[in-house]
């Protein structure tokens, strides 16, 4: 992902982290995220617009993973201190897969069609 595509993951996980401790979710483990969760739709509508790919179930883990690391970070209060997101970018970061060098291919769209 570029800086841009960082900056709307970790937006979302923000919000919907956000949403969460609103909503009075009390523990990390009863944040479970599924391919039909609302958080996994925006993104998958933002990073797959046209549905060309089908996203990995992986995806769904790292997703949820992410989720509970910023739910956790604001249930404890660390969102009121300054660069509280750093410890949570590396953490993420860990949890990164290799992108295959057919996404990088400059064709690789056209040869979906």
């Amino acid at each position: 992902m570029d800086d841009r595509g960082n900056e709307f993951y970790y937006n979302q996980m923000d919000k919907y982290a956000k949403q969460t401790v609103a909503e009075g979710i009390q523990k990390r483990e009863d944040i479970i995220v599924t391919r039909e969760s609302e958080i996994f739709k925006q993104l998958n509508q933002h990073y797959n617009r046209n549905n060309h790919i089908e996203a990995p179930d992986r995806l769904v883990w790292v997703v949820q993973e992410s989720l509970r690391e910023f739910y956790d970070a604001i249930k404890l209060g660390r969102h009121n201190e300054p660069s509280w997101k750093k410890q949570i970018y590396k953490i993420i970061c860990r949890l990164d897969d290799t992108i295959p060098d057919y996404f990088k291919d400059a064709n690789f769209l056209d040869k979906l069609e």
